[in-house]
């Protein structure tokens, strides 16, 4: 158990500038979108300033809830390898480690925003489930909702978390990171012919196969959430809802639409809402060519969950 008790931050909405780290060019992550997110946010009149808080860095405490201490004090003084960083995909510097920390800390206050509310909260950023205890992978250096959930058990704030994974790739790292704790329940629709290739064990796995359409995936998902949380009955969902399952991505085998996802989103939410079970966001992977795609499914994530 902690002692540190985190404040419930003034506003629903995490983000900030560091979010949108510089990349060398030509680098296939798409990480203007977390500058593109908030300014569309604003210019459609989904968000003002006043729904945005800044998280500060995540804490050593909170982190090793999560993390193993040899990874944690090679992550945070810079001491991870060219092979650790080849796995991860971004080149090391001060400024990721702590893009990564805020990132975490990020998806913590949503959480707990969400919670004192009863409501919806988002981070801009966030979903990054291929991050294991001990090391990062596939773009993902610590994994922001296995950190939210621990601290939310070892703060004893709640007893039944729900993990509902929706980003086109299985959330191995979370999978594996929670297989032996009956408190947190890990579920993921994904691809099945998709990275990662070799699976860990979800408490639920759906496998998608390649060009599945809207249509029979948001019947699979209506089969599926609304007897989970009715059984497991959570007192917090984690939500990623990356949009990288859309006909335009690049790595997603999947066809849906952008009112696929949207409807995909909403459902989620809706049936949260009907139980009163507050929810935190993360905006997980999006690989479409143009980056207008990839933003404006994030921001109908937003639109979803704040009824615009």
């Amino acid at each position: 158990m902690t002692s540190l008790r985190l404040p419930v931050p003034p506003a629903r909405i995490a983000y900030a500038e560091g979010f949108a780290l510089a990349l060398p060019k030509g680098h296939r992550f798409p990480m203007r979108k977390y500058e593109l997110i908030p300014q569309a946010l604003r210019y459609e009149g989904i968000a003002a300033d006043r729904d945005f808080f800044c998280p500060e860095e995540l804490e050593d405490e909170i982190a090793l809830f999560t993390h193993t201490e040899d990874y944690w004090n090679r992550f945070k003084n810079l001491e991870l390898t060219d092979r650790d960083m080849r796995a991860i995909g971004f080149p090391l510097s001060s400024k990721l480690i702590e893009r990564s920390r805020r990132i975490a800390r990020g998806t913590i206050g949503c959480a707990l925003w969400a919670m004192a509310h009863r409501d919806i909260a988002l981070n801009t950023a966030g979903g990054t489930h291929h991050a294991f205890a001990g090391h990062g992978e596939g773009f993902c250096l610590l994994n922001d909702f296995a950190i939210t959930a621990n601290y939310l058990l070892n703060a004893n704030l709640v007893q039944r978390i729900l993990i509902v994974d929706l980003d086109v790739h299985q959330g191995n790292g979370t999978a594996k990171i929670f297989e032996n704790e009956p408190q947190v329940f890990t579920f993921s629709m994904h691809g099945q012919h998709n990275y990662p290739f070799r699976k860990e064990k979800s408490d639920l796995d759906i496998a998608l196969s390649d060009g599945i359409l809207g249509k029979e995936y948001l019947e699979i998902l209506a089969q599926s959430l609304p007897e989970l949380l009715d059984n497991f009955q959570p007192e917090i969902v984690l939500y990623l809802a990356g949009v990288d399952v859309l006909a335009t991505d690049k790595y997603g085998k999947m066809k849906l639409s952008q009112e696929d996802c949207y409807e995909r989103d909403l459902f989620v939410f809706q049936e949260c809402r009907k139980r009163n079970i507050p929810v935190a966001v993360s905006m997980g992977g999006g690989y479409s060519p143009e980056i207008k795609h990839i933003v404006s499914a994030h921001v109908n994530t937003f639109r979803a969950a704040l009824g615009h």
